[in-house]
């Protein structure tokens, strides 16, 4: 099994009064609540953990893309990316992903991704993601547009990529007499290629059809809780079957919210205020700008929708969690808490009765401060990854989905390789 370490990167200084005044902290909330001088030392605090991860022995670690929104400072991950292709030695790096209909100039990204892949020396795994409601508001795009861009996006991407320049590419939304792509990617014919989902089954054929990873991402989202999710990952390995894919457990991966301490009463004092100021705080989304015409959400499970409470129905938010107490994150199985070992029981036994191959955990969970995110992510560091790393090696599916770089990187400083 292949461990990620996936972060957000919340802006961990919200005031929540703001709930008073505002009905999200996405697209609406006035960007004076963000104080530049606590940002500085956000990102500089979130990249230092990025790089621990790859320092613990991770064997990925994961940026996505958001914007306007206090639930996450990466509008641009691939700057973050570059950031990290520096600075990290041998995690992949996934950047899960790059909102596809958003972008004007598709032709940019496939550039970006060859440029981020021949700096790492061939980490780059790209995750391609039509992108949540609220990001169309962001970005002015219209979103009935958003499956036509997305497919039209993704095939000039792949072309870019593949096919020896100059080509002519005229489609209904974009339009190019010449891709000629410098640099090409390192890694060929292409990075691999994940599609991060929450159980459409249009995006599951998608991603059978091309044969990309798909990884499920709604732990970070929402009320399904970890068992539920896990059925959307073998709903998905149904679907792929049906299309003739094999049952290699590297071909999906699942998100998890794990929590690590000496017991649940000590992880309930010191974590529960920041898992609430993530889910009431930073996930408070308005219902209007979560699913306008053209994206919508569609939960698969009919019994995971009968178990999860019910909105309110004068807000019509699926995302609000008031009242919860830490229990209920707990026993919905939206986060995973426990010791180390009782941690590393459930989620051995969940990868292996799904037979999930990549395990993308996120531990700085809302306003987490620094020293006890650090403890927790120690503490999976040494105790979770290697109970889960043996899991599904021995069945020879691992090369497919796990390619070899094809150069290895110098483990000299980077002004020495500058200097060469």
């Amino acid at each position: 099994m292949k461990t990620f370490f996936f972060h957000l990167m919340p802006y961990a200084d919200l005031d929540l009064s703001y709930t008073d005044r505002h009905n999200s902290a996405w697209v609406t909330l006035p960007n004076s609540y963000f104080d530049p001088a606590v940002g500085q030392k956000l990102y500089a605090r979130y990249i230092g953990e990025l790089e621990l991860a790859d320092q613990l022995g991770f064997d990925g670690i994961c940026v996505n893309e958001h914007h306007q929104t206090a639930y996450g400072l990466m509008p641009a991950p691939n700057l973050i990316a570059a950031a990290l292709a520096r600075s990290t030695r041998n995690a992949k790096i996934a950047i899960l992903g790059r909102a596809l209909p958003l972008v004007s100039n598709p032709v940019a990204v496939a550039e970006e991704f060859a440029m981020l892949d021949q700096m790492s020396g061939g980490r780059i795994i790209t995750g391609f993601v039509r992108g949540i409601g609220t990001e169309y508001f962001a970005s002015g795009v219209n979103p009935t547009h958003s499956h036509g861009r997305y497919y039209e996006a993704h095939e000039l991407i792949l072309r870019a990529w593949t096919e020896v320049g100059p080509f002519r590419y005229h489609g209904r939304h974009y339009q190019f007499d010449y891709v000629n792509l410098w640099p090409r990617p390192l890694q060929q014919p292409h990075p691999p290629v994940w599609v991060p989902g929450t159980g459409s089954p249009s995006t599951w054929d998608f991603a059978a059809t091309h044969d990309y990873g798909y990884m499920v991402l709604t732990a970070f989202s929402g009320k399904m809780g970890i068992a539920d999710s896990a059925r959307l990952v073998r709903g998905f390995q149904e679907r792929a079957e049906a299309h003739g894919r094999d049952r290699n457990p590297f071909r999906s991966g699942l998100a998890l919210l794990p929590i690590v301490g000496e017991s649940m009463a000590e992880i309930e004092r010191d974590y529960f205020r920041h898992v609430d100021y993530f889910f009431n705080g930073a996930l408070h989304i308005a219902p209007q700008h979560l699913m306008p015409p053209g994206t919508p959400v569609v939960w698969r499970d009919p019994a995971a929708v009968a178990r999860a409470p019910k909105p309110d129905p004068r807000s019509l938010n699926p995302f609000d969690f008031k009242g919860w107490k830490f229990k209920d994150y707990v026993d919905n199985g939206v986060i995973v808490a426990g010791s180390a070992k009782d941690v590393a029981d459930q989620i051995e036994e969940l990868v292996k009765k799904f037979r999930c191959g990549h395990l993308m955990v996120c531990m700085q969970i809302g306003s987490t401060p620094k020293e006890l995110a650090l403890e927790s992510i120690a503490g999976f560091a040494e105790t979770v990854i290697p109970r889960v790393r043996p899991l599904f090696e021995d069945d020879g599916w691992v090369k497919h989905w796990w390619p070899e770089r094809l150069r290895k990187r110098r483990a000299d400083a980077p002004a020495e390789e500058a200097r060469a």
